[in-house]
């Protein structure tokens, strides 16, 4: 069951971004972010970071892959890392058609619009939930496993 663990607020893209670069060295194979929020809420911004951290690579162009569901990036070390944007995906069926099965047991799934997928996704994903703070600041609600905790515990040592 899935338990409320962290929440955050940023004040800024780059805020939220930081998060992202916190994350990526804390997740490893089999591990699956859900992120839910609205139109613009962060949740590209937070994993473009967090991709671009995993492939050592502060420049590479990550771009959400809303036409073509599903972008692969396979790091020089660790797995690899499936970007899935559901916000377009019309019926359920093609979840299973895109491979995330696959992908849960050898990758690093990391997933937008995963509301869309709620009874597909594994119980032990970690869920991050975007939404409106005080003063137009972002809030992100990270709920998941209690084991979640413990992992995600160096990357809200420090953060804001």
């Amino acid at each position: 069951m899935a338990t409320p663990l962290f929440e955050s607020e940023t004040g800024s893209e780059a805020a939220t971004a930081e998060i992202g670069t916190r994350l990526a060295p804390l997740l490893r194979t089999g591990d699956v972010l859900a992120l839910d929020g609205p139109l613009g809420s962060g949740k590209t911004v937070l994993l473009r970071a967090l991709i671009r951290a995993r492939m050592e690579s502060p420049d590479l162009t990550v771009a959400s892959p809303t036409f073509n569901l599903v972008q692969i990036y396979e790091p020089a070390a660790g797995p690899p890392l499936w970007h899935v944007d559901l916000y377009r995906l019309e019926h359920p069926d093609e979840l299973t058609e895109l491979g995330l099965e696959e992908a849960f047991g050898e990758a690093i799934t990391l997933i937008e619009w995963a509301d869309r997928a709620t009874g597909f996704l594994p119980a032990d994903r970690l869920s991050i939930t975007f939404g409106c703070g005080e003063r137009g600041r972002r809030r992100l609600v990270f709920s998941g496993a209690p084991d979640w905790h413990q992992r995600l515990a160096p990357a809200f040592a420090t953060a804001s």
